[in-house]
């Protein structure tokens, strides 16, 4: 099955738009597709700003409506607790606010952008999206993250060379309870680094320090900036450790 053919078999959907580089792509086809699509935003304090402003510019070039509904995530017992299923909660609590959003504008049909090289096991976020009977149409048709970037750079899409962006609560190691500050303190020093150039890393909490992970080519820099880099983390965090750890996904 190819895009094309799914649309013509769904030609009216809500689609969960998160401004990456899937959801882009999805909601390109879509509307390439003669899908009538509206987007849909969930903003929560998991979200960092860049990510609703990248959303808002790509609906706009595309002319595709789009819709943001905002989410208090942290009274959320489970999600913020932070436990090993805290995806799967976050979902469960987010997406039927989305689908009731959409039930009313009319769309019946909820997509979302998981695509063929997501491990479809027993994730928690994958249970859940099973349950609420999300339809990922990148996954069904077969469409791996690298074709998804190809044919977004085909398409025009400033998306398509994105660095992956998890959501902002996996900066928080697994059992500590997320609070609002903590978030804040990782966007801000995330965006920090941003502004100094570097791309494709993460600022991770260590004890209450700052664990900065980098790809290998950039760690070289960063060492070099050394300086640099305690200024502009100094609002944020006293202690910033360098990790060598490559990972910088989740």
């Amino acid at each position: 099955m190819t895009l094309s053919d799914f649309f013509a078999a769904h030609p009216k959907a809500a689609l969960a738009f998160s401004g990456g580089v899937d959801s882009a792509f999805l909601l390109w086809a879509a509307r390439t597709y003669g899908c009538d699509v509206r987007a849909y935003y969930v903003h929560s304090a998991f979200q960092p700003a860049f990510e609703l402003k990248d959303a808002e510019r790509l609906a706009e070039e595309l002319k595709a409506p789009m819709t943001v509904l905002e989410a208090d995530i942290l009274s959320v017992p489970p999600a913020a607790a932070n436990g090993p299923d805290r995806c799967y909660h976050c979902k469960t609590a987010l997406f039927p606010l989305l689908r009731a959003a959409a039930a009313r504008d009319g769309y019946p049909l909820l997509l979302d952008g998981t695509n063929a090289s997501d491990d479809a096991g027993d994730r928690p976020g994958m249970r859940a999206l099973r349950e609420l009977a999300v339809r990922s149409p990148l996954r069904e048709c077969g469409i791996s993250k690298a074709e998804v970037r190809a044919r977004s750079r085909e398409a025009g899409l400033f998306t398509w060379n994105k660095s992956a962006y998890a959501c902002l609560a996996t900066r928080i190691p697994t059992g500590t309870p997320i609070t609002a500050e903590a978030l804040s303190k990782v966007e801000g020093a995330e965006n920090a680094l941003m502004a100094l150039g570097f791309s494709d890393f993460r600022v991770r909490l260590f004890h209450g320090a700052a664990r900065l992970q980098f790809t290998p080519a950039q760690w070289r820099e960063a060492a070099a900036r050394k300086d640099e880099l305690l200024s502009a983390l100094e609002p944020y965090f006293d202690t910033v450790l360098l990790d060598f750890e490559t990972r910088t996904g989740g």
